[in-house]
C-alpha cells in the first residue's frame, strides 16, 4: 500500500516546518510521555514497517513482468530502496523500545488482503498500482505526518520520499497508450478500482485502531477534527486526479 513517490502532483499537506503548537512543535522525548500518543505513533510506524515491507515483495514479484532486463533492473533497484525504508522504521521502533513485529502484526490482514484483491495481470497494471494505487497511502501517511512530533515526522517524510517509481511508471504507461489507445480504457478503470480498494483499507485500518482513529480526529495531535478529515480526503482524491492525468488516463 506504501508507495515512496512524490510526484510535483501529489496532494498538497499543511506545512510541516513551521507555526508548530502542541505535539507538533515537540520532539518525541516530550510527547510520547502521553500514551495515548505513543501508542498512535508505534501503530502508524508498524503500519508503515508492513507497507514498506510489503511493497519490497510486491516489487520484486512484479519484475518478474517486466518486459526487459533493463526494466527488471529498475524495479529491483527500486524494491532495494523500499527495503531500506522498512530497515529504518524497524530499527527505530526498536529504539523506542517496541518489538517491531508486534507493532506490525496488526496490520498484516489488511495490506495482504488489499494485495490480493488487487494483484494486476500484468506489467502496466503492476506499475499503475504503484504509482496510483500506492501513491494515495503515501498521501495519508503525508498527511499525518505534519501532526505528529518532530522526530517523528521527519522519519515519516524520509521513508516517503521518492524512489523513482514514479517517473519511471508514467512514461513506461505513456508509451503503452501511444502505441496502442485501446490500453487507455483498460488501465482508467484499473486504476479507479485501485482508488476505491486504497481509500476503504485506510479507513478500515483507522477504525480497527483507537489510537490512530483519535489521532486523526483531534484527540491526540493538534490539527485534525472531523471537518479537517473530509477536508484531507477530498486533498487525496484531487492528487489522484492529477495522478490519472499525468498516465494520461481519465479520472
Amino acid at each position: 500500500m506504501t508507495s515512496s513517490d512524490k510526484p510535483d502532483n501529489a496532494v498538497d499537506t499543511p506545512d510541516t516546518t513551521a507555526g508548530h503548537t502542541g505535539v507538533a512543535a515537540m520532539d518525541w522525548a516530550a510527547a510520547s510521555a502521553d500514551p495515548q500518543y505513543r501508542a498512535a505513533v508505534v501503530d502508524l510506524l508498524g503500519a508503515l514497517a508492513y507497507g514498506e515491507l510489503a511493497a519490497f515483495e510486491r516489487l520484486a514479484e512484479d519484475a518478474k513482468l517486466a518486459p526487459t532486463l533493463a526494466d527488471k533492473a529498475e524495479l529491483a533497484k527500486m524494491a532495494s530502496a523500499e527495503f531500506h525504508h522498512f530497515e529504518r522504521l524497524r530499527d527505530r521502533l526498536a529504539e523506542i523500545g517496541e518489538e517491531p513485529t508486534l507493532a506490525m502484526e496488526p496490520f498484516v490482514a489488511a495490506y495482504d488482503g488489499f494485495h490480493k484483491q488487487t494483484a494486476p495481470s500484468d506489467w502496466l497494471e503492476g506499475l499503475v498500482k504503484a504509482y496510483v494505487g500506492d501513491s494515495i497511502a503515501s498521501d495519508f501517511y503525508r498527511e499525518v505526518a505534519a501532526r505528529l512530533d518532530s522526530d517523528s515526522r521527519a522519519l515519516v517524510l524520509a521513508v516517503l520520499d521518492d524512489t523513482g517509481h514514479g517517473g519511471f511508471a508514467v512514461e513506461k504507461v505513456r508509451a503503452a497508450i501511444d502505441a496502442d489507445p485501446r490500453v487507455g480504457g483498460r488501465l482508467a478503470l484499473w486504476a479507479r478500482r485501485l482508488m476505491g480498494e486504497a481509500l476503504s483499507q485506510s479507513q478500515r485500518v483507522v477504525a480497527d485502531r483507537d489510537a490512530l482513529s483519535t489521532m486523526l480526529v483531534g484527540g491526540v495531535a493538534d490539527g485534525f477534527d472531523l471537518a479537517e478529515v473530509g477536508k484531507m480526503f477530498s486533498r487525496i482524491t484531487e492528487a489522484h486526479t492529477k495522478r490519472m492525468a499525468a498516465l494520461g488516463l481519465a479520472a
